[in-house]
């Protein structure tokens, strides 16, 4: 079976990649009370968004968005810079873990990593071990990147809907994103940061945090806030 979710340490402890291959039911009282975007304690991160011009076209917007609801996060989409590295053609895949280093190496070498960024692309990913991922992050370097690939209907024969793929680029994005605000996975499965085995998990995660990861949040960035000059 697919395996789309590992913690990647022990082979290279150098790298700590996080991979990933539900909304809670207090809903907006728990985002409002722990995460909103007005609790005096939490400080905002941005992040941008680097849109590969070969993704879903037009969905950019509501992804960002909706992720802004999901973490307390200002959001900006740029066309993608950055040249994808990794691809292997007895597999017809990219390995996750190249892009990365690619990203590595090159971009945040120049331009630093004072923003969180997340890659948004439309081919399929994997990791050594795995048969695929839906996404992956480097906390280290502040990188994130959410596959397109699996995340449509019609890889599964299902029929086209839009609001679907909103929905599951949002979720894996902000899973990422998390994870490079410091939080792990969640054995909740009803949380974003829950790690989905497969399409049918991700679907039924919610839009947010759970009430453990959620305060974890707020301690985190609370604590960044108190660094602040």
């Amino acid at each position: 079976s697919a395996d789309g979710c590992h913690r990647i340490i022990g082979a290279d402890p150098d790298l700590d990649d996080i991979a990933v291959s539900f909304e809670n039911t207090c809903g907006d009282f728990l985002f409002n009370m722990f995460i909103g975007p007005h609790h005096p304690k939490i400080l905002e991160m941005d992040v941008l968004i680097f849109w590969d011009q070969r993704s879903p076209p037009g969905l950019q917007l509501p992804v960002a968005r909706t992720i802004s609801h999901i973490l307390p996060v200002n959001t900006e989409v740029v066309e993608n810079p950055v040249v994808i590295r990794g691809y292997e053609r007895e597999r017809n895949q990219h390995n996750a873990r190249k892009i990365l280093d690619g990203i590595q190496n090159i971009y945040t070498r120049q331009h630093g990593t004072d923003r969180m960024i997340l890659l948004v692309v439309p081919f399929d990913l994997f990791i050594p071990g795995s048969d695929f991922v839906f996404g992956i992050a480097r906390p280290r370097i502040q990188f994130g990147i959410v596959s397109t690939a699996r995340l449509h209907n019609g890889f599964y024969g299902r029929e086209h809907s839009d609001d679907d793929v909103i929905d599951r680029i949002a979720k894996e994005g902000a899973h990422e994103i998390g994870h490079l605000l410091g939080l792990e996975h969640c054995e909740n499965p009803e949380c974003v940061m829950f790690c989905p085995q497969t399409l049918d998990d991700l679907d039924r995660k919610k839009k947010m945090l759970c009430a453990t990861c959620a305060g974890r949040l707020e301690t985190l960035l609370a604590g960044d806030a108190v660094d602040l000059p």
